[in-house]
């Protein structure tokens, strides 16, 4: 059976900040969030993808960010009722 548990907003804002802080100590994004990851108790492609959706929604990454991605879903749920 898979354990899926989900960490709090506070514990991810609070990693990815982490993340930010350690960045150049570290060879590339991705060895900063391999150290972070087991620290905080998630895997590394999770802590990776809430890093680059905080970029993305900073606009520092080219993307589609999380307000716009809710408001295409919610004009889906209208045109589909």
């Amino acid at each position: 059976m898979n354990k899926s548990t989900k960490s709090s907003p506070e514990v991810r804002e609070r990693a990815v900040r982490m993340v930010q802080e350690h960045r150049g100590q570290y060879p590339s994004l991705w060895a900063a969030v391999e150290s972070i990851a087991p620290k905080i108790g998630c895997v590394p492609q999770t802590l990776l993808g809430c890093v680059q959706r905080h970029e993305i929604d900073n606009g520092v990454r080219a993307g589609v960010t999380t307000a716009e991605t809710q408001r295409v879903k919610e004009l889906d749920r209208r045109l589909k009722s």
